[in-house]
């Protein structure tokens, strides 16, 4: 059955006003009239919201497939699910989903065969499901388990301590916080955070701009604001810092970054000097790069490991002596080799290394001398999401999944080499009937892309097949085969889902990182357009019946395709994008994003962005395929309004005789998708929203 046509009378929009607002950017005048959007609180931005969505609510209820995506979503989705165990003391920590519960709670027991109960159960903190568990962190001693709670999507967190064997909260709590953990010192009287500084009024505005990041040390039983400042750079307020203390319990280690430079620096504070039972020594300087990456793995005394990708795009290990701290003097200890270094750990006096080939993984295991000592054996191919382990203890939990294989647990003994599965997770979903396959295809410069593709067995390559193409390429994130609900309910009905690592990620090192970024960003579209186009040529499918999907900087990536070719694909849900390229720095976090973008406070940096930047790219008069664009209105990663101009933007500029251009803002949402704190019940709403809205327009299903 041919692909829903596209209605041919124009769309009649919410009329989105404009006004006279231009910018000057190093000589060059540059219009914004959709400014105004960026007022999220104002009467005529709530109006707007409120108008779209309505459109697009009667848009989205003349497609029945929402519902049908929807159903099977919710019948897929309710099956048992376990997280990998991590350990502290005698105590194991675990989540653990019935299926359906909008947030998994966090259980405990005592011992590895001990009786677990539920610790803390975010379910019963909200009616909606929207107020999540973030950081967890157990005292050394194993008495307190310190915890991060975020309220509807939102980045900010409140930290605060729970006694574990009581389950009772003490009074202590800890606000201003955003993307940081809890290190506490070996005394367990207290730990490591970082913050912001407090807001005029005692409230957090959701969009404000990030500045002024700080290191705290917070004693127990005491209130916030006796809290021991231990590090800042208020001469760099917009750095990004933080800081753990190490297995033994001797330093504290810190990492800065900075916007527009890729590397860091790395500080030290020995805590066993006079100051250390108020965090008060001295700071000692042992990285000085903001050119290479330098990840502090563990310590045996002075002797410092790191990761670093100075000198090895796909990652070696080194060791610092803090006696002779040089880096030109550093010994490598696990040289770079072929396959890309992913994560590192040391337990029980080993290296336990993930790497990854062509964006699957293996874990492998060294001495501390960097002598090889065997691999441990995964189910299948496929990749690791988590390797939990003590420094001290031989006891390792690794998290593995792929494609069509739920998640598997497995549990190996580093002392005895036993391996065995710990924990396997069941679904109700026949995998039998389908396969997987990863092919290579050139992209535009003849670059070899990794395509994964999922589908039925014996599938006619006769372009007939509803396809999901998804892609992100970026911020050195690898994207590997791992399971998902989602995909499962595109494939049963006889769709491809594909999968496409992109330069800009991790897949092969610190150079396919680069070649997606600042000026080279284009490759990553070049990318993603050819991977359509082999898709169409080889049969998989055809343009009217591909779907374009990408988050967060995904949301930039289809922003920008579909500009450069809106005949590509039927359909395009681009969601929580990165759209105003000229502007992303000023809101949030975004300035912390240069490091990959560059901005436009330079003019080379103005002239790429200006490139390429959706808001700015939209082809006026062009016949765009279905787009719907989704966003929450508590997002504080992605600020909202740039899907908000990149929306009213084209819906002025696009042919009316192309797809409806809609958007969907969620209300009490944030950035979802790997922010991980969104319920299940929004992430099954969201999933069937994007998803059926292209199963509509590319006949899948019928």
């Amino acid at each position: 059955m041919a692909a829903p046509s596209l209605a041919l009378a124009a769309w009649n929009y919410p009329a989105s006003k404009t006004v006279e607002h231009v910018d000057d950017y190093h000589g060059t005048k540059v219009s914004d009239p959709y400014r105004w959007l960026e007022e999220l609180d104002s009467a005529d931005t709530k109006a707007w919201v409120a108008a779209q969505n309505g459109f697009t609510d009667a848009e989205l209820a003349k497609m029945p497939e929402r519902a049908l995506v929807k159903q099977r979503l919710t019948e897929l989705w309710n099956y048992p699910r376990t997280g990998v165990p991590f350990k502290e003391a005698n105590w194991y920590f675990f989540t653990k989903n019935d299926g359906l519960q909008n947030q998994s709670p966090l259980y405990v027991q005592d011992g590895l065969h001990g009786t677990p109960r539920v610790l803390i159960d975010p379910n019963a903190l909200s009616k909606d499901g929207t107020v999540a568990v973030t950081a967890t962190s157990p005292s050394p001693d194993g008495k307190w388990l310190g915890y991060g709670l975020a309220s509807a999507g939102s980045d900010w967190n409140e930290f605060h301590l729970r006694d574990i064997a009581t389950g009772q909260d003490a009074a202590d709590t800890v606000k201003w916080v955003k993307f940081s953990g809890l290190s506490w010192t070996h005394d367990s009287k207290g730990f490591l955070y970082s913050r912001y500084p407090a807001p005029e009024g005692g409230n957090p505005k959701v969009f404000t701009k990030l500045a002024n990041r700080q290191l705290y040390y917070h004693r127990l039983g005491t209130p916030q604001g006796d809290d021991k400042l231990v590090f800042e750079m208020p001469e760099h307020p917009e750095w990004f810092l933080g800081g753990s203390v190490s297995s033994d319990g001797r330093y504290l280690v810190i990492s800065v970054s900075q916007p527009g430079k890729l590397g860091n620096s790395v500080y030290y504070i020995d805590l066993a000097d006079e100051h250390a039972p108020v965090l008060g020594g001295a700071v000692n300087k042992l990285v000085d790069s903001f050119v290479s990456t330098y990840a502090f793995i563990g310590n045996v005394g002075p002797t410092f490991y790191f990761f670093t990708d100075a000198g090895a795009p796909r990652g070696k290990v080194i060791a610092v002596d803090l006696g002779a701290p040089d880096l030109a003097q550093a010994k490598t200890i696990i040289p770079e080799s072929g396959d890309t270094l992913e994560n590192i750990r040391i337990s029980a006096g080993k290296f336990v290394v993930t790497y990854m080939h062509d964006a699957t993984n293996r874990v492998a295991l060294f001495g501390l001398d960097g002598q090889p000592a065997g691999e441990i054996p995964l189910p299948g191919i496929g990749s690791v999401a988590t390797v939990s382990g003590k420094f001290k203890d031989s006891e390792l939990f690794v998290g593995f999944s792929s494609f069509l294989a739920p998640g598997t647990i497995v549990r190996h003994d580093l002392a005895t080499g036993k391996t065995e599965t710990f924990h396997a997770t069941k679904t109700a979903f026949d995998t039998d009937k389908f396969e997987v396959k990863q092919v290579f295809f050139p992209s535009k410069d003849g670059t070899k892309i990794p395509l994964f593709l999922v589908h039925k067995k014996g599938l006619k390559l006769d372009g007939s097949a509803p396809t999901w193409l998804y892609g992100y390429g970026g911020f050195n994130i690898s994207f590997k085969p791992a399971f998902a609900v989602p995909p499962l309910v595109w494939i049963e009905r006889g769709g491809v889902y594909a999968y496409v690592c992109l330069r800009g990620g991790g897949e092969y090192g610190e150079e396919w990182h680069k070649a997606g970024t600042k000026e080279r960003k284009q490759n990553v579209f070049d990318d993603y357009i050819a991977a359509g186009d082999w898709l169409v040529a080889n049969g998989y499918t055809s343009h009217s019946r591909l779907v374009l999907d990408g988050r967060s900087n995904g949301g930039l990536l289809l922003g920008a395709v579909v500009n450069q070719r809106p005949d590509l694909a039927a359909a395009a849900v681009p969601a929580v994008g990165v759209m105003d390229m000229l502007r992303y720095h000023k809101f949030t976090v975004g300035a912390a994003w240069a490091s990959d973008y560059g901005n436009s406070d330079t003019p080379e940096g103005f002239a790429y962005l200006r490139a390429y930047s959706p808001v700015h790219t939209v082809k006026q008069g062009a016949k765009y395929p279905a787009v719907l664009v989704t966003t929450g209105d508590h997002d504080d990663r992605v600020f909202p309004a740039h899907s908000y101009k990149y929306t009213a933007t084209a819906q002025a500029g696009a042919d009316p005789a192309g797809g409806p251009i809609l958007i969907h803002i969620e209300a009490n949402a944030g950035h979802g998708g790997s922010s991980g704190t969104s319920p299940v019940s929004k992430t099954i709403e969201d999933w069937a929203l994007r998803m059926g809205f292209g199963a509509h327009f590319t006949g899948w299903g019928k």
